[in-house]
């Protein structure tokens, strides 16, 4: 056995000589971006090795400078003694303190407001199933010496004319003291049908009627936000977002559930999910609100087909293998105890449907929350993560696809990558003289570069003449931000470490700038494929709504000029902010809406794309900036030609 002591965590473990040192890092429960899962190709779990034995392969991802100072790839290394290896910043800083949308702007709010008209204008309701209501029961006697729960039901068939009352054993065990505690005067929190029978999920002391939780939760690939709503009024009471704990065994959903094939995969991914991702947000939910986890008895959420499945912790290999079968689309009734999420146990866990393999239920819950289903306009919906799916139609049709598009937009398979947290730059301009000014989020110090600020920084880049339409840096500019390593692959220096104390420049490279277009160049190219698919083409499309975490700093009009939206008029486009937990919102407050978004999973025509021939031609014609034919790109061709 050999010791690792890992800064600046100040955590040591023993592992087994020649372990590898990536596993050693995932032992000692630290947190580290691995996008590729370890395969070496991403770079991203760089690390310093400050003394011992530490045998590492190389990689074409560390410099030679780099190389001096002691950095290697921890997915590449072994440890063969004792050692202290340096875990950078941008690590740590990847999981926590991510932009998520949440409703908390004036931007956000009338979104969200949009959202709840959406419902109400088609003629639906806020009303939800679950009611509290106060008893008092007689006590026992000698001569009334029925049991508890006969009792329960006694009153509870008098008062309410529910005939059968049923409850769990979680009900069942909290019953004998807490009725006497409370002198049997107690709230019962009740889920009825319509045929005379209810199911009691919690008993409180007194009159607790006022008080009535749920949850709703976006399972992200990338990102997982939540939010506490008061059910009786719709309020928004708390919210809380943070990566997904799951990024450190893939940054993509093939990745994940690769590992989730190897020994205990799964289960690591489901407990990263749950108990290092779900469950610590609740608690800060919890922290803020000042309400006990038992008060929660609503609990919805949504994820892609992929996170859905490892949510649950159900096997998910046969995704990714022709003919792409999930194992489910729609789950039966789970209780919050049977996933151990930390609200009440009795809770039921309501995950949205799925359409397909590769279209989840993020994309049911946006398609809601976006009303296009209402409406009588043609309606281009884009969810912008670490997957890009695409919905076309209206109230008649509905028709979807999903983007083999990568975690470039999250920062991944980006050299200096990063998700949308603390320390990345999200806004980029560049000046004649080849200079940048940006802004950061948290206005900290840049760490790195999150999706909005790429596309920025490559739109500026091909404006500025610091890169052609192929994406190639140019040579022999004047200014010392162009340089070209031994392999002659050209970076620009966005920001310098000597500028900003860093322990590496913050730059992007040619090989950075190909990988992103080719994310955008799948989106693209999958709108192209859904119109042709119906005939269609640009001019069809009366609105473009654009959701995801991307959006909320994103450029439409830089977006426009790379070749990742088409060029229509901008005013067409619009920015409906994280439409996946709106969806969730909304089902959580309405049963007529939760109904309406079964129907709209069961609606939607799913294109797969891997088998569409001209898909591929498509992708191809589209991996150039804007595209290789410009005149797809009339206003952006107009632009070129006058910055020449």
């Amino acid at each position: 056995m050999v010791k690792i002591k890992f800064n600046p965590y100040n955590r040591e473990i023993e592992v087994l000589q020649g372990e590898n040192l990536l596993e050693a890092v995932r032992k000692a429960g630290i947190f580290m971006d691995t996008p590729c899962n370890g395969s070496g190709t991403c770079g991203k779990c760089k690390v310093k090795v400050i003394n011992g034995d530490i045998i590492s392969t190389g990689s074409k991802n560390i410099t030679e400078e780099e190389k001096k100072n002691g950095y290697i790839l921890a997915c590449q290394s072994t440890v063969n003694s004792d050692a202290v290896v340096e875990i950078p910043e941008t690590d740590s800083s990847s999981m926590h303190g991510m932009k998520i949308e949440d409703f908390s702007g004036s931007r956000e709010k009338n979104i969200f407001q949009r959202s709840r008209d959406q419902i109400l204008k088609s003629g639906m309701k806020f009303n939800n199933n679950i009611k509290k209501e106060y008893l008092e029961l007689d006590p026992p006697t000698l001569n009334d010496n029925i049991s508890d729960f006969e009792r329960l039901r006694r009153h509870i068939k008098k008062q309410l004319n529910y005939d059968d009352v049923f409850c769990g054993l979680t009900i069942l065990k909290k019953m004998p003291q807490l009725l006497r505690e409370a002198d049997f005067k107690i709230t019962i929190t009740h889920i009825p049908d319509e045929k005379g029978k209810t199911v009691i999920i919690n008993m409180e002391k007194g009159d607790r009627t006022d008080q009535l939780y749920g949850v709703a939760v976006d399972i992200g690939t990338t990102s997982v936000a939540a939010c506490l709503v008061d059910l009786h009024n719709g309020e928004l009471i708390a919210k809380a977002s943070s990566g997904n704990a799951q990024m450190k065994y893939g940054a993509d959903v093939i990745n994940r559930i690769m590992y989730s094939t190897r020994g205990n995969g799964l289960e690591k991914l489901n407990h990263a999910i749950i108990q290092e991702t779900i469950n610590p947000l609740l608690n800060r939910i919890y922290a803020d609100s000042k309400i006990e986890s038992d008060e929660v008895v609503s609990f919805v959420a949504a994820g892609n087909t992929t996170m859905s499945h490892l949510f649950l912790g159900v096997y998910a290999n046969f995704i990714r293998q022709e003919p792409y079968i999930p194992a489910f689309v729609k789950i039966p009734l789970i209780k919050a105890s049977e996933l151990d999420i930390k609200v009440n146990p009795e809770t039921p866990v309501y995950l949205v449907p799925s359409v397909a393999s590769y279209v989840g239920g993020d994309i049911s819950a946006g398609v809601l929350s976006s009303g296009m289903w209402h409406s009588d306009k043609n309606i281009l919906f884009i969810d912008l993560g670490t997957n890009g799916e695409i919905v076309f139609g209206n109230s008649e049709y509905l028709m979807a696809c999903a983007c083999s598009a990568g975690p470039a937009f999250e920062g991944g398979e980006i050299s200096c990558g990063m998700r949308a947290s603390s320390g990345a730059v999200e806004k980029v301009k560049i000046d004649s003289s080849y200079n940048p000014t940006f802004s950061v989020i948290g206005q900290e110090k840049p760490l790195g570069i999150c999706g909005s600020g790429i596309i920025d920084l490559i739109c500026e880049m091909m404006f500025a003449g610091i890169i052609d339409r192929k994406g190639k840096i140019i040579k022999d500019l004047n200014t010392d931000r162009v340089r070209f390593d031994e392999h002659g692959i050209g970076q620009y220096v966005l920001a310098f470490k000597e500028q900003y104390d860093l322990d590496r420049d913050v730059v992007i490279t040619e090989v950075d700038v190909d990988n992103f277009i080719r994310a955008k160049a799948a989106i693209y190219s999958g709108i192209t494929t859904l119109l042709n698919n119906l005939s269609m083409d640009f001019t069809a499309i009366d609105k473009i709504y654009i959701a995801g975490g991307i959006g909320n700093s994103l450029d439409i009009a830089n977006s426009v000029k790379i070749g990742m939206l088409p060029d229509i008029d901008q005013n067409k486009i619009q920015y409906i902010g994280n439409s996946s937990l709106m969806g969730c919102y909304l089902t959580l407050m309405s049963e007529d809406a939760k109904h309406k978004l079964e129907e709209i999973a069961n609606s939607i025509t799913y294109v797969e794309l891997s088998v569409e021939s001209e898909y591929m031609n498509e992708f191809v014609s589209a991996c150039f900036l804007p595209h290789t034919d410009i005149d797809k790109f009339p206003t952006v061709k107009k632009c070129l030609d006058s910055s020449v």
